[in-house]
């Protein structure tokens, strides 16, 4: 009779491979381009009023030309820290599959349905993966769709942190069923309607100095631009972000589940953390009378 398993020898069990494991030097570019990404969306709020950053139409432009290299360089840390060929290979078709789900919405009311894959994918694969995937699969479908502009690093950066939020959810061992489903579609609906309310962040100061009660204006304070930026929101994007929400939640409890044990039975075939070994070649057969007479 086999002995009874321990409780870290059951978890091992039922944890899918992770396709990265994020080591010292990716962790820290992750809070580099975050923090870097929280200046680059939040800067009409953070920048002082008296500052020239604040009266400045240059400082979107700068981090929009910024991003993309430090996006990069993430992006080149996290692989030289373990993506292997197979996980390079499981990010291609996962990336090309969102880059195509992208346009199915035909950009009607927000609907974009790559959302319920992103949170899904980043689960069950992890944050570091996660993060590569959004951004990755940003890239494609802007160049798929045409959408290609100076916003695009921010909704690649953007997409890279829903994903990388997905894999830092609790229980990722133990959390099966309708439980995660549940936990999942909460995820997914905050973090579609925080998605909308970022990338707002990114074109809300080219309003600045229009005479509108929803404009960015350098020389107010922050709660009075605070509040300006929310009206902002609720007029222009609260129609768009809600929906992607609801369509993501509601993907998520109806396939979620079929997905989510899709994406795990092709980890656990990858085995991204089984060590390669090489085997050693057959003997060549012996020479001489003995050889000529087999």
């Amino acid at each position: 009779m086999n002995p009874p398993r321990s409780a870290a020898d059951r978890s091992a069990a039922v944890r899918p491979p992770r396709a990265v494991r994020l080591g010292a030097r990716s962790v820290a570019a992750l809070v580099l381009v975050s923090t870097i990404g929280v200046a680059a969306f939040g800067w009409p709020l953070l920048a002082d009023p008296s500052s020239s950053l604040a009266h400045s139409t240059d400082a979107p432009w700068l981090f929009a030309a910024l991003l993309p290299l430090l996006v990069a360089v993430v992006v080149a840390t996290i692989a030289d820290s373990g993506l292997g060929a197979k996980a390079v290979a499981m990010l291609g078709v996962l990336a090309a599959a969102g880059a195509a789900l992208r346009p199915l919405g035909a950009g009607t009311a927000g609907l974009e349905p790559m959302f319920f894959l992103m949170v899904l994918a980043g689960r069950v694969l992890g944050p570091g993966f996660g993060f590569v995937l959004g951004s990755v699969t940003m890239f494609a479908s802007a160049l798929l769709t045409g959408g290609v502009g100076p916003w695009m690093p921010f909704q690649m950066l953007a997409m890279g942190w829903v994903s990388m939020g997905a894999g830092l959810l609790p229980g990722p061992d133990r959390l099966r069923g309708r439980a995660e489903r549940l936990l999942l579609a909460a995820y997914g609906a905050v973090s579609s309607v925080l998605y909308g309310t970022v990338m707002n962040l990114q074109g809300w100061p080219y309003l600045g100095g229009l005479a509108t009660g929803v404009s960015f204006d350098p020389g107010d304070p922050v709660h009075e631009n605070l509040v300006r930026f929310l009206a902002y929101c609720m007029a222009t994007s609260l129609g768009w972000d809600l929906p992607r929400a609801v369509l993501t939640t509601v993907l998520i409890l109806t396939i979620g589940g079929t997905v989510l044990r899709a994406l795990r039975r092709a980890s656990r075939r990858a085995a991204f953390e089984a060590p390669v070994t090489f085997g050693r070649e057959p003997a060549a057969p012996p020479a001489g009378p003995a050889a000529e007479r087999t």
